[in-house]
């Protein structure tokens, strides 16, 4: 069978086939239909491809564009192929019989049948099917068996035989069901929340429907996505709510879930990050999955089957993940509302990323089959300027662009991995086709990464410090233990000035310095002139302590009202409310007392103080200064103090 990939594209005007790498060219022998189409679809085996018009449906084989089939419908809107491609399945809109009965809207046909000339194809079941969503009949691999969702019960057929129900799965409230991919013929179904019942995804073994090999029951679940793996062995089960009653998002809440067909396993995987679960893929050795999850910047991260993270990728702002179909490559993208970056990762070489591709803003995204290309789009109605196709190799390089009118639909031919070569699929890398280095022309490169904005007056000039935060080189603004002052940078509190810390001239070399340290150069006139107060205030004390003014051993806090006042507050702030109430009204009884005595009473104590000044140990004039702090106001002591040492100099 031919290696060469091959895309399908659907546009305004109709409908093309293109064979990609290397040759980038129409397929030779196809004959493009003018005019609107609805709805176009590649067989999954890849060999059909068939569309449906207001004319009718038409199937060609997908190697040479030649006719298969033609079936003369003309209000079909919706198309698909069994897994084998052997059947065609046709969905029309819904209508009534003159009698108003619903008319049999659902058809499957043969893909390929001989018909004599003049008679039309038969059709080998017919069905009523109201909604558009879920319109598909599913098949086993083999194609042997066929099931759809009807109330309460799961209906599955013969393929050979569709007008009779070969056997029913009953379950009440079931809304979804979805039959595994592998060998085995295993069904998933699901049954939301009602009547106080919590939701229920459960596994059956085809036909053996008297009990489920596996199950699980959970609350939040109005809705779920059933993801098998290829084998048919693993099942992934998102789980979303319509609203999310904890107020933290529009569009509910999500779950994750996993379990094994065979019942030896099942649990719900637990997320290190808080928010939705924004995409879940398998990969195609069906050992391991990827989830991306949580508030931007999500995180992704790699599960094996058992539901063991094994690998995560750095935070950033991604909800898309695709698997290459050789499983040697990952792409982790951003699409939607997010600016359309894509990651791709070498799984083989340790996770390795491999580039980084600037996508614009695609609405498509998809591996090529043999895993060296991937193919961006952007598709209207979502998006009705800019449309176009975009080839990118693996390694990051555009390799083909084509610009398109009202593009609707693009997809790769399915062809399965094992019918390419095994090359090495990063080098040496193709040579691009005219029309990549058309667009690589005519993309505008930028010389430099933009920065933050700055308005037009400041633009041009150097940032000042006291805009810049201290990791960016900007002065640390320090202030004194308890100050209640915001930093001037508005970053944040402030730095403390700690006891004992460092000094301004002990700071190595590229350090933050503390905010006056740079000169006066940088301050204003108010505080160059409260500097120099405080400088000259400090002078001062120092002087008044070296002339002898104020005794070596008292505490600063008798000059000094500002340490007597800070620490009443430290010792009030660390006492509880009825320890503060007793020292209170013990304070306000012992200044009391003072007033009572009066001054001249307090003459010979003071005489004694100062007599055993000399002699007294530092410890001991402490005491007996925390005493006087509780018991005599300030402004006696500083009388009584400078009376009796006036005393003693004359005497």
């Amino acid at each position: 069978m031919d290696s060469t990939t091959q895309f399908a594209y659907r546009t305004l005007k109709g409908i093309g086939l293109v064979n990609a790498a290397p040759v980038y060219q129409s397929l030779p022998g196809f004959k493009r239909p003018e005019g609107n189409s609805r709805c176009c679809v590649y067989s999954p085996c890849g060999q059909y491809f068939g569309w449906a018009s207001t004319e009718g449906v038409t199937v060609v084989d997908s190697f040479d564009g030649n006719v298969i089939t033609t079936l003369n419908i003309p209000n079909v809107y919706e198309l698909g192929f069994s897994p084998r491609g052997s059947y065609l399945i046709t969905w029309e809109r819904p209508s009534k019989d003159e009698e108003g009965n619903a008319v049999k809207n659902l058809k499957v046909w043969r893909t390929v049948e001989e018909v004599p000339e003049g008679c039309e194809k038969t059709v080998v079941g017919r069905f009523v099917q109201k909604s558009q969503t879920g319109w598909n009949l599913q098949y086993t691999s083999d194609e042997k068996y066929c099931a759809r969702v009807v109330t309460n019960e799961v209906h599955f057929y013969e393929s050979v035989d569709l007008g009779t129900v070969w056997t029913k799965l009953r379950s009440e409230g079931v809304a979804d069901f979805a039959v595994s991919p592998g060998i085995s013929h295993s069904v998933a179904i699901f049954v939301p929340e009602r009547k106080g019942q919590p939701a229920a995804v459960k596994i059956f073994d085809v036909p053996q429907f008297s009990a489920p090999l596996s199950q699980k029951t959970f609350f939040k679940g109005d809705k779920v996505q059933l993801k098998w793996n290829q084998h048919g062995t693993t099942l992934v089960v998102l789980a979303q709510t319509e609203v999310d009653k904890t107020g933290k998002s529009y569009y509910g809440e999500t779950t994750l879930y996993v379990l094994s067909s065979n019942g030896g396993f099942d649990s719900r995987i637990t997320l290190d990050k808080e928010g939705p679960i924004h995409d879940v893929s398998w990969s195609p050795n069906s050992k391991e999955f990827g989830v991306i999850y949580g508030y931007m910047p999500a995180k992704t991260t790699i599960f094996n089957s058992r539901a063991i993270a094994t690998h995560s990728f750095p935070l950033s702002p991604r909800n898309t993940i695709i698997f290459s179909p050789t499983g040697r490559f990952v792409l982790v993208a951003g699409f939607g509302n997010l600016a359309g970056q894509m990651d791709v990762y070498d799984l083989e070489k340790d996770y390795r990323k491999v580039c980084t591709i600037e996508g614009g803003n695609p609405s498509v995204c998809e591996w090529s089959p043999d895993s060296k290309y991937i193919l961006t789009a952007t598709t209207s109605p979502r998006l009705r300027v800019d449309n176009g196709i975009r080839l990118w190799h693996v390694g990051g390089s555009v390799m083909y662009n084509e610009d398109m009118e009202e593009l609707y639909h693009v997809t790769w031919r399915p062809q399965r991995s094992e019918n390419f070569p095994i090359t090495d699929l990063l080098s040496p890398v193709p040579t691009p086709h005219a029309s990549a280095l058309a667009y690589l022309g005519t993309v505008k490169v930028s010389s430099k990464p933009a920065g933050a904005y700055r308005p037009p007056g400041a633009r041009g000039t150097v940032t000042p410090l006291h805009f810049k935060r201290e990791d960016e080189g900007g002065a640390a603004y320090v202030v004194s233990n308890g100050s209640m002052h915001t930093n001037v940078n508005g970053f944040g509190r402030s730095r403390r000035s700690i006891p004992g810390a460092e000094t301004i001239e002990n700071f190595h070399p590229g350090a933050a310095i503390a905010a006056g340290a740079e000169g006066d150069e940088n301050l204003s006139k108010t505080a160059l002139k409260n500097k120099k107060k405080r400088e000259a205030k400090k002078a001062k004390e120092a002087e008044a302590k070296i002339s002898g003014l104020l005794p070596s051993g008292i505490d600063e806090s008798i000059e000094n009202p500002s340490f007597e006042r800070r620490d009443r507050r430290e010792h009030v702030r660390s006492s509880s409310k009825n320890q503060q109430d007793y020292l209170a009204g013990s304070m306000h009884r012992q200044r009391n007392h003072v007033n009572q005595i009066g001054p001249h009473k307090l003459f010979p104590a003071c005489y004694l103080l100062t007599l055993i000044t000399p002699i007294a140990s530092a410890s001991t004039l402490k005491s007996f200064v925390l005493f006087r702090k509780k018991c005599v106001p300030l402004r006696i002591w500083r009388c009584v103090w400078q009376a009796g040492k006036s005393w003693r100099i004359h005497n």
